[in-house]
């Protein structure tokens, strides 16, 4: 367990490659990180300049150095492109739970490919990491998102009004989550 991060698997799904994200993936993240479209509904600016993916890559191989919670990039298998990333946001091994992020190329919404990589990080967590509680938030207009937290089986617990201030506003933010009984309940039935 104190490793996870720093040895961050690469992990398969039936179309997809979850691995560790490199230097030389910085022109694939700019190119969805400087869409208006994808920075929408996510924390961070949109990307002006490869310069600003450069830092957000230094960020994540530090935090793989420093064995903190890092994303995995998403490739997907049929054309080989880098289109996106998931993660645990937040890791509280003391409390046993999680809280996964993530983000996806314009080109490749509505495929289910987030779904599908986001199942897989909640049976890691579940399964690897001896996690009892896995959440995720999105903004109350990010319907998308919603749509993905239902898919995966969670369950809505509420809106968090005003609860981060994010693009010069106040936001309100839908959290959703599922327990490690729901998760072996959902496998055992499936």
């Amino acid at each position: 367990m104190k490793n996870i991060f720093k040895h961050l698997p690469t992990i398969e799904t039936k179309r997809l490659i979850l691995r560790k994200i490199t230097e030389n993936d910085v022109e694939s993240i700019f190119e969805y990180g400087s869409d208006k479209e994808v920075a929408r509904y996510v924390t961070w600016e949109t990307h002006q300049t490869l310069d600003d993916t450069k830092v957000f890559v230094d960020f994540v191989l530090n935090q793989y150095a420093l064995n903190k919670p890092a994303p995995w990039g998403i490739v997907h298998k049929a054309d080989g492109k880098f289109i996106g990333s998931i993660d645990f946001v937040s890791w509280k091994p003391q409390h046993r739970k999680a809280e996964i992020g993530y983000v996806l190329s314009q080109p490749y919404w509505g495929k289910g490919i987030i779904t599908e990589a986001a199942s897989r990080v909640i049976q890691f967590g579940f399964e690897e990491m001896d996690l009892v509680r896995i959440q995720a938030k999105c903004f109350t207009a990010n319907r998308g998102s919603e749509r993905v937290m239902e898919k995966l089986g969670m369950t809505y617990e509420g809106t968090i009004r005003k609860g981060i201030y994010l693009k010069g506003a106040h936001q309100d933010m839908k959290l959703y989550s599922i327990l490690k009984e729901e998760y072996e309940s959902q496998v055992h039935n499936s």
